[in-house]
């Protein structure tokens, strides 16, 4: 092999070692700069002397040290990945007002008692009055789920709820939320780096539903969900075996495995079964299109039409505090056929 043939293939041999060592040290920045318990400013230093570390690993390879630069690579790799295994999520944190408290319950038959349900009187996002309280619900007296999509990044990503009615007229809303601490914003990137915890939290419709469409914003629709009545008992259930589970063990919130949108679909796959895996599960936005294609939306209409009857922000916003809030954001929404 001549000299100029050597002096490519190594080129071609470091190019691709960097390629392919890129992933992880791309991975090890964004671990540092979300995981580093630090001041802004200490963090950068950290993310800045990995990179450099990276670099001076990719000149020794470049100088014909390979093997040294791949053991100095997996050495720091693997202790940053010790590291990462020893981040633990927990319950006991500073945490923001409004996920202060995951909700708990008891079931003694058909009746269910929640622990921590949250009734904020909200005037602004950063203005309220905070409000949590047990309350009491009969399964025998449950007639209606529905599924609530609150759109706040664009069409293809919303929150989901699912609010479950009674025969006097009581709604009660599960909602799964990353758990910020105190002056803590949401970062999608940081939803992949153990950045936040899982919360359960259950809620007055006056608070949880009103806090996105009044004073948000964001774009909400609610559909009413078709399960027969033992299922909806069931996902009941499951809703409290939930929020029992995270407060005993604590969970990270991941952006794309553990979400509001996911312990959805597995609780309701231990329920009914054969709920394949679809990429509307990701794609929260398009959640409705999935339900809709599995059956379990009012079939009488295309999913355009329950859409707009389902678009309640308007309702919303003119009944405010009303004490009919929930009777009112469903109005001109079609019942269900019996």
């Amino acid at each position: 092999m001549t000299r100029s043939a050597r002096r490519w293939r190594h080129s071609v041999m470091v190019v691709l070692a960097a390629l392919v060592l890129a992933l992880p040290a791309c991975w090890g920045a964004a671990t540092l700069w979300y995981q580093l318990p630090c001041a802004t400013a200490v963090r950068i230093v950290g993310v800045a002397l990995w990179a450099v570390l990276c670099l001076v690993l990719l000149v020794v390879a470049w100088r014909g040290q390979a093997l040294v630069a791949a053991s100095g690579f997996v050495v720091a790799f693997a202790a940053l990945l010790l590291r990462w295994q020893a981040i633990a999520p927990s319950n006991d944190r500073a945490w923001a007002d409004d996920v202060a408290r995951g909700v708990t319950g008891t079931v003694d038959g058909d009746t269910v008692t929640l622990a921590g349900v949250r009734d904020f009187d909200w005037r602004a996002e950063n203005d309220y009055a905070p409000r949590w309280e047990t309350r009491r619900y009969d399964l025998a007296q449950l007639e209606s789920t529905d599924l609530i999509l609150s759109y706040w990044m664009g069409p293809a990503i919303a929150h989901t709820l699912v609010s479950f009615g009674f025969a006097d007229g009581a709604h009660v809303v599960f909602s799964a939320e990353i758990r910020r601490e105190r002056g803590e914003a949401f970062s999608t990137i940081g939803g992949f780096f153990k950045q936040f915890e899982l919360v359960l939290i259950a809620a007055d419709e006056r608070d949880i539903v009103r806090l996105r469409t009044n004073v948000r914003g964001e774009d909400v629709y609610l559909y009413r969900v078709n399960m027969p009545k033992p299922a909806m008992q069931a996902l009941f259930r499951a809703y409290v075996a939930e929020g029992n589970a995270l407060a005993a063990t604590p969970r990270f919130y991941n952006t794309v495995t553990t979400n509001c949108t996911t312990l959805i679909y597995h609780m309701m796959r231990s329920i009914v079964g054969n709920l394949p895996l679809d990429w509307r599960l990701l794609l929260s936005g398009h959640l409705d299109e999935y339900v809709y294609a599995r059956g379990a939306l009012d079939a009488r209409y295309p999913l355009a039409r329950l859409r707009a009857f389902g678009r309640i922000g308007d309702r919303a916003r003119a009944s405010d505090r009303g004490p009919e809030f929930s009777a009112d954001i469903r109005r001109g929404i079609p019942e269900l056929p019996h």
